[in-house]
């Protein structure tokens, strides 16, 4: 065999494996070893209305992922497919379209359905990181079917207009929105499903929906807990549940309707977790996390852990309407005073959103580049799922034997008011509002292992909490 067949050879075999690679996610979904029946259930259905209210984690985000990726593609097992469909999706707002719903629609989309991609901010070559407009994926029968990102946060008024085969609702919209949608689906007898987390009480999902007081022989729904995801193991799901209240369990677990609403850390206690400053061994440092912004405010912290892997919240910086050189000059400035550590290369490492890779429109490089330049090497690959980080933080506020696993030094003030700022919002997440000291406290928890099993303290430990129970005794005394 001549060298340039063996060559194409191998590159034919190398675009097969990398074909296959794409569609691994989407061909893996309900087809392996274990089932989920109920998304299957919600596949099958034949109903034009049908809701999915699910607890987190419980699979009901991928049930609506997958049901938009076979309808545009043509290939629905359970359903008559079309040419050309034309869907929405609908997330609360921008921010979580691009942390939720979008991040499913692009794991379970293989990039060679991909016939184009608009967006709205950040870059066609890297949609994860930003906000689309739109995807256009190849139909098998030959045309191109459009999915379209919105967000409830628009207003009614930019959901007219279009005729639509389905809309798909990621988490519960406000009902105007959510009527405004019925009618663009009804000339074409377009479909409308929903998967949501029920937090805001008895709404008109619990009354249209759930109750379906007008009879509506189209409406489907149907319950997903943690019990029926057999991916979810038993470990994480009881780490779940230690780390959630009463108050919001049934909804957050099994996908009942309540109210939910609240702290999101109820067991942050500043006489606890908050403790006087002192001077931290250098082997406890660990990394600076950040959480970028220039007109809203960067929140960054460096942590520290020590031998028991006990964390601590050593400094801040804490600034809004400042550019990268400020940033970086502060955070080189505290590092300094810190005695931090640098790479061989005097470099300072620290964590930061995915979103600092996107390039703006005032700059040719992004902001990940920019700090890299000014001596801050910074990773993006970070955990953001927020329910799971939130949890994980909660275990370390809270070890199964009542103790912290994390503490905040005092001069960290920004963080501390932000634990009593930082509220359940609409749907599955937290209020977008001072939510930027915990978004890069999650970014590195979730780094962390989670905390380990209660043990017997160490003479070391017992020695430790002893001195910190008497500063805080000193400190109340005076």
């Amino acid at each position: 065999m001549q060298r340039e067949e063996i060559l194409k050879r191998i590159a034919e075999i190398d675009a097969e494996l990398e074909r296959r690679r794409d569609d691994a996610a989407l061909c893996s979904y309900n087809t392996g070893r274990k089932k989920h029946k109920k998304q299957i259930a919600f596949h099958r259905c034949k109903k034009r209305n049908r809701w999915v209210f699910g607890g987190n984690r419980s699979g009901k985000t991928e049930c609506g992922a997958v049901e938009c990726i076979w309808i545009l593609r043509g290939i629905h097992p359970y359903r008559k497919n079309r040419k050309n469909a034309f869907g929405w999706c609908v997330s609360l707002s921008q921010q979580v379209q691009r942390d939720v719903a979008q991040a499913k629609i692009l794991h379970y989309l293989p990039k060679s359905w991909i016939a184009g991609i608009t967006m709205l901010s950040g870059r066609r070559d890297s949609p994860a990181g930003g906000i689309i407009d739109q995807i256009m994926i190849k139909n098998v029968f030959g045309g191109i079917s459009t999915l379209g990102f919105k967000s409830c946060d628009q207003g009614r008024e930019k959901f007219q207009g279009s005729s639509l085969d389905f809309v798909w609702f990621d988490e519960e919209p406000p009902r105007d929105v959510y009527e405004e949608c019925l009618m663009r689906v009804m000339d074409k007898r377009g479909d409308i499903f929903g998967t949501m987390t029920p937090l805001k009480g008895q709404t008109f999902a619990y009354t249209q929906i759930f109750k379906n007081d007008g009879r509506n022989p189209e409406v489907w729904y149907e319950f997903m807990s943690w019990e029926d995801n057999p991916f979810l193991s038993e470990a994480e799901a009881k780490m779940l549940q230690t780390a959630l209240s009463d108050s919001v369990l049934d909804a957050r677990k099994f996908g009942r309707f309540s109210e939910g609403k609240g702290l999101v850390y109820p067991e942050f206690d500043e006489s606890v977790h908050v403790i006087d400053p002192f001077k931290v061994p250098p082997e406890w440092q660990d990394i600076i996390s950040i959480d970028p912004g220039l007109n809203n405010p960067l929140s960054a912290h460096w942590y520290c852990v020590d031998w028991d892997g006990n964390v601590y919240v050593i400094a801040e910086h804490f600034a809004s309407g400042k550019d990268i050189d400020f940033h970086a000059k502060q955070i080189r400035e505290i590092s300094k005073k810190l005695g931090w550590k640098e790479d061989s290369f005097g470099r300072i490492c620290a964590l930061i959103d995915s979103a600092a890779n996107q390039r703006t429109l005032a700059s040719s490089k992004s902001v990940a580049e920019l700090f890299s330049e000014r001596g801050i090497l910074v990773n993006t690959k970070v955990d953001k799922d927020v329910f799971a980080g939130i949890s994980r933080v909660k275990s370390y506020l809270q070890k199964d034997n009542g103790e912290p696993n994390i503490y905040i030094f005092s001069n960290c003030v920004n963080m501390i008011d932000e634990f009593g700022r930082y509220f359940w919002g609409e749907g599955d997440s937290p209020v977008k509002r001072d939510d930027h000291c915990m978004d890069e406290l999650r970014y590195y928890i979730m780094s962390r292992p989670r905390p380990p099993k209660s043990l017997p303290l160490s003479p070391i430990a017992a020695d430790k909490a002893k001195k910190i129970r008497e500063l805080k005794k000193r400190k109340k005394q005076n």
